[in-house]
């Protein structure tokens, strides 16, 4: 979970016959302090978060990639992209959606319709949750049998049927395009877009603002050049398009902001739907 591998890269068959751990000795005293801790697991995570290994950069030198390609002797940090329940997570927290509410019934957050259409005896129907349940977190959604929620499934969460030890990361076109037309993404796009525009009147200040609030850095000159011309043509299509501009303010639940211009959102959401689409933004660095 920490460094995106184990100390044996086989955790579904850790013993005689899986994969040896590359660091024995580290293996055994952590499990002699997770025992001794009374299995204290917020100890156990505490170790590793503070240790200088955890908290090394993940950007490698080309001797260093050529040496340990796989970083199995963590000379650096791992660079791998988030699990399915924390790429929704990320989207709502960066848009200021995200429930902290701990505890309660399982979520149904936006779900499309028909997914259950072949569950039978008896036949069941999705209903999306309402207000504060539709932001809750990753781990709280409803989870049907094999019938997982789709977007957890387009992001490698596996059905419940059997235990998993270590999950599987793919990297397909269907994500990106989890991330660009789900319910959920769009909503949390247009809603960073309505703080983006009140933060400044300049766009530059304000595109800023959406990448240091989304990846916690500043936008680059390269990325400027690219976005702030797909921000001036898209202003100028949903000026025209008034329609498709109030169609896209009203993706999710969480009502627009009245005071802000139609095609102005609707521009701006496009930017935050692209930065929301950057693989820096699913991955953890």
């Amino acid at each position: 979970m920490h460094f995106g591998a184990g100390l044996s890269r086989k955790l579904d068959d850790l013993g005689a016959q899986g994969d040896w751990p590359s660091h024995p000795e580290l293996l055994d005293w952590l499990a002699a302090e997770f025992m001794e801790s009374g299995w204290d697991i917020k100890r156990a995570i505490k170790t590793i978060v503070m240790s200088a290994t955890y908290q090394q950069t993940s950007v490698a030198s080309k001797e260093l990639m050529e040496k340990d390609p796989y970083n199995v002797w963590l000379a650096r940090q791992g660079r791998f992209r988030l699990d399915a329940e924390l790429v929704r997570d990320n989207a709502l927290s960066v848009s200021g959606l995200l429930s902290t509410k701990i505890g309660g019934a399982s979520a149904k957050p936006y779900q499309p319709p028909g997914y259950w259409a072949f569950l039978n005896f008896p036949m069941r129907e999705w209903e999306n949750g309402k207000g504060e349940d539709l932001y809750r977190r990753g781990l709280y959604t409803h989870w049907q049998r094999q019938y997982l929620h789709p977007s957890l499934l387009a992001f490698d969460a596996p059905p419940r049927e059997e235990c998993t030890a270590d999950r599987v990361r793919s990297n397909t076109p269907l994500q990106s395009l989890v991330l660009l037309n789900d319910t959920t993404y769009v909503e949390a796009a247009r809603v960073l877009a309505e703080r983006a525009i009140k933060v400044s009147t300049s766009d530059d200040a304000r595109l800023d603002w959406i990448f240091k609030q989304s990846l916690s850095r500043s936008v680059t000159p390269p990325e400027k050049a690219i976005l702030l011309p797909l921000l001036a043509r898209h202003r100028d299509e949903f000026t025209k398009d008034a329609a498709a501009a109030e169609e896209l303010s009203k993706q999710g639940a969480k009502p627009a902001d009245g005071t802000i211009p139609k095609a102005e959102l609707a521009a701006w959401t496009s930017i935050s739907r692209a930065v929301l689409n950057l693989h820096a933004f699913v991955v953890r660095n």
